[in-house]
């Protein structure tokens, strides 16, 4: 009976410990949540203006086409935003629940990669905002004008409005992650340099295809992330390259001293 109670006693720490940051990842959540709902007005306002600029002076109009819509834009807003506010206390939490069971090698090997993780998201969210928005806004509202004597506005929802700008930072910001992906996958051994570089034809094609499921179906969209993630997967080859060689050299003194 003993031994039983030893095996357990560490099994039930470990759940005690994950139950405890379980709760503080989810009062981040609830906290930046509440907060974002306070400032949704102007949460939503940033949100709008790359719609204003493609606007342009002659203005434009946001609509609710359903009562409860207003609301539930508020609550998205604050999800949404919830999430890139409390993103560095949730990766906090489980580094601190996993460093502990790693040797000081593999926590050297993996802190780069949590620090390259929002650094490399932000990047493609930023672009999303403040260039494919734009660009993409601008050409969707160029097909207002006359036809057949008849005038074409456009009015878009509130609410669409808002899932299509989530779409874009979301799609963006974890497709810029691809590098982060696939360094994890080399430093694990399951992906090779070479095996990446003679996957290079399939991944142009996988680009594009992903490019155009996860943007609204405008070519300008999909060239503004495929071309990106091409660049990124060569950027990944580069880099696997460096730490290949240092590994080499590292491997090198190592049995040299031995």
């Amino acid at each position: 009976m003993m031994d039983i109670d030893d095996t357990k006693a560490p099994l039930l720490d470990h759940l005690v410990e994950l139950r405890g940051r379980l709760l503080k990842c989810v009062w981040a959540l609830f906290l930046t949540g509440a907060v974002c709902f306070y400032f949704s007005d102007k949460l939503f306002a940033l949100l709008v203006h790359p719609l204003k600029e493609a606007f342009g002076d002659a203005g434009g109009r946001l609509v609710y086409t359903k009562l409860y819509e207003a609301f539930f834009v508020q609550v998205k807003i604050a999800i949404f935003g919830a999430f890139f506010l409390s993103f560095p206390i949730i990766a906090n939490q489980l580094w601190a629940f996993v460093a502990p069971g790693l040797y000081a090698k593999e926590k050297k090997a993996l802190l780069p990669f949590l620090v390259m993780t929002p650094v490399l998201f932000v990047m493609g969210a930023s672009l999303a905002y403040f260039v494919v928005m734009p660009t993409a806004f601008h050409f969707f509202l160029q097909f207002q004008g006359n036809s057949s004597g008849l005038s074409v506005e456009a009015l878009p929802s509130a609410g669409d409005y808002l899932t299509l700008v989530m779409q874009f930072i979301l799609a963006f910001g974890i497709s810029f992650l691809m590098p982060v992906l696939l360094m994890l996958l080399n430093r694990a051994g399951f992906v090779t340099r070479a095996q990446l570089i003679s996957l290079r034809r399939y991944m142009i094609v996988a680009a594009f295809i992903l490019a155009a499921v996860l943007t609204p179906p405008d070519v300008v969209s999909q060239l503004m992330l495929a071309i990106p993630l091409l660049l990124l997967y060569e950027i990944t080859t580069i880099a696997i390259w460096f730490t290949d060689r240092r590994k080499a050299q590292e491997e090198a003194t190592e049995s040299a001293s031995a």
